[in-house]
């Protein structure tokens, strides 16, 4: 199996599209937001041409209205569909730049069971610094490792110990799931020079707004079964353009601070890929594809 991972414009897709094109392939999106179908244009989802060029698999297939998409969730799709590929003599390519669903489903995921939904409502209903003070108490450990001000992962903390009577780090230390032991992975990371990947990042953005993001942005905003904190409304990019398309800010200042919030982004995706994934993982600043497929061919 082939994975094509690295930060956000990179080329992952172009290169995943060329290997699935030579080696007869099977494309398995691994970013969790091109998992969603409203939004082709802002998320960077394959266009519909590109699509018909190889089989392309668990893009845009999930509503946005549905909010318990999880990496847990994606995994097990990505198995499916790894699998079906394999069986029909397809090379599988997985390519993205979310590195919680690679490790989820390269590694396996913590057997953290269901939550008491009376818990996981006590605990979303109090305000971060309630919710953090309540951590530190019950689990002094976890809260000291997070950022006191990242809601998510501390409502989370919070609520698996509150309804496990275990801190969730002793979850996370019992994995399964995983495949990493029954594939044969083929993985290379795109870390393109930062200069070169910030200027692609700004030009891609302005060509997206001229593909029609805004359309795109309008009507997702427009739906009412779409919660506010609907996973959706974070892409890289949305709360900018939403709030050129409800005439809070000029499209021209969406364009800057979502180019802005995209290197952002960038950053820390180039810094976790450099630093995280498996150290047989080989990483690339080469930027021509017709070099990359070339290198990827030699270790296939």
């Amino acid at each position: 199996m082939a994975l094509i991972a690295g930060p956000t414009a990179s080329g992952k897709s172009a290169l995943a599209l060329a290997l699935a094109e030579r080696f007869d392939g099977t494309i398995i999106n691994a970013d969790s937001a091109q998992v969603y179908r409203e939004l082709r244009i802002v998320t960077a989802r394959p266009s519909p041409e590109e699509e018909e060029r190889a089989p392309h698999r668990l893009f845009g297939h999930v509503d946005a209205a549905d909010t318990g998409y999880s990496a847990a969730r994606w995994a097990a799709e990505a198995r499916v569909e790894i699998d079906r590929a394999v069986a029909a003599g397809s090379l599988p390519i997985l390519v993205g730049g979310t590195g919680l669903y690679l490790r989820t489903l390269i590694d396996g995921i913590a057997p953290v069971p269901e939550i008491d939904p009376g818990i996981r409502a006590g605990v979303r209903a109090m305000n971060l610094p309630e919710a953090y003070a309540a951590l530190t108490i019950v689990d002094r450990a976890e809260a000291a490792r997070l950022n006191p001000a990242d809601t998510t992962r501390i409502c989370r903390a919070l609520e698996v110990v509150r309804s496990t009577g275990r801190p969730i780090a002793e979850w996370r230390r019992e994995r399964i799931g995983g495949i990493g032991e029954r594939i044969d992975l083929i993985a290379t990371i795109l870390l393109p020079p930062r200069d070169w990947l910030n200027e692609r990042i700004d030009r891609r953005f302005a060509a997206m707004v001229d593909a029609g993001a805004m359309t795109e942005v309008a009507t997702l905003i427009a739906r009412e079964d779409v919660p506010l904190d609907a996973p959706i409304r974070r892409a890289i990019g949305m709360p900018e353009l939403a709030a050129a398309a409800l005439g809070d800010i000029t499209l021209d200042e969406a364009i800057e601070r979502a180019s802005l919030a995209t290197r952002q982004y960038a950053k820390r995706q180039y810094t976790w890929f450099r630093n995280q994934p498996p150290a047989d993982w080989t990483h690339t600043e080469e930027t021509d594809s017709f070099n990359l497929i070339s290198e990827i061919a030699i270790r296939l």
